[in-house]
């Protein structure tokens, strides 16, 4: 299934965009520096270390975009929320780091490896604390999104502990974990920002089922990354496997294998080492868990697009068609 882009020129978009995340990244720094100045010196330090650490910036991108295509003109009047959506993001990544016993992130040691866990999780919060103070200046029902959405990141993050090599997740559980975790934070953006653009509850609804379809194809797309491998993840291949997460393609396939095959599956996900990545994959074709996974990556792709393309066509609306071809071209 193709997915067609009435675009701008590459050359035009990528400058846009790259102008954007410029723009973002000087906005994250004068945070850090501004703290610093205030005497936060370490915690400051700390939680910039990873904030600044590098990354597309998809996420505040598709907030500034967002606000764009809804009918926004004030650029300062979104700023704040793009800032708050990456602050509270980069926080999540701290604590899952621990929580994970992550070794790296986006190429690099995690903030927990060099500073402790002690240290990791007060800056973790910083962060937190940081993306409120920018989102907290918003009218209450901004607010209550945000909170909602940090809420439901939560609730998310203990339910995935509870399944945990649990080779009875279902896919159900599986997307009731990742609605919360990943597709939520995506909706929550767009729907705040076409809302401070002006638009009405109903059609900033809209733009949120948008970011939650993108959203879950993201997470889709990171657990092929995870089995396939790709030096883009800025983590080692497998990590999630090895974690113990229940993700889409080991789901669907524990579901379709039966016999010898499924108890083979069984004991390579709960045996994992990396002396059976071959045998893991081999056992994911045969049940075309991989393909069927890439499916459902194009058609949450091809409802995002519908849902997109009901507000009128402008530059903004071809950049956000850009960074949703980002999305799937992490793994193509």
């Amino acid at each position: 299934m193709s997915i067609e882009l009435h675009m701008l020129t590459g050359t035009a978009i990528e400058d846009r965009l790259e102008a954007g995340r410029l723009e973002i990244n000087i906005k994250l720094q004068e945070i850090i520096e501004q703290a610093i100045a205030k005497g936060q010196g370490e915690v400051a330090k700390l939680a910039g270390e990873v904030l600044l650490a590098g990354g597309k910036r998809l996420r505040p991108l598709l907030l500034l975009l967002a606000y764009e295509v809804a009918g926004g003109s004030d650029r300062d009047q979104v700023i704040p929320l793009a800032l708050a959506f990456e602050l509270i993001h980069t926080a999540t990544l701290v604590h899952d780091d621990i929580n994970d016993n992550a070794k790296q992130r986006r190429g690099v040691s995690t903030l927990h490896e060099r500073a402790g866990s002690e240290k990791a999780m007060i800056a973790g919060d910083w962060l937190f604390v940081q993306g409120f103070a920018q989102g907290g200046g918003y009218d209450s029902t901004i607010v209550e999104i945000i909170a909602e959405c940090c809420s439901g990141i939560a609730s998310s993050e203990l339910k995935q502990l509870s399944h945990v090599n649990d080779l009875a997740t279902t896919p159900e559980d599986y997307y009731s974990i990742v609605q919360g975790k990943t597709a939520r934070p995506f909706e929550a953006g767009c729907q705040a920002a076409a809302l401070v653009a002006g638009l009405n509850s109903e059609k900033a609804r809209k733009f949120g089922e948008f970011g939650r379809e993108l959203g879950l194809a993201f997470q889709i797309v990171d657990d092929l990354l995870d089995i396939l491998g790709d030096e883009r993840m800025g983590k080692p291949r497998g990590a999630d496997v090895i974690e113990g997460k229940m993700t889409l393609p080991l789901i669907h396939a524990l579901t379709l294998l039966h016999g010898d095959s499924r108890t083979r599956l069984s004991e390579v996900i709960v045996g994992f080492h990396d002396g059976l990545w071959d045998e893991l994959v081999e056992l994911l074709k045969e049940a075309g868990s991989l393909e069927y996974a890439r499916t459902l990556v194009r058609n949450h792709i091809d409802r995002a697009l519908h849902m997109l393309r009901q507000f009128p066509e402008s530059e903004a609306r071809n950049c956000i068609e850009s960074l949703t071809q980002i999305v799937m071209d992490r793994y193509e």
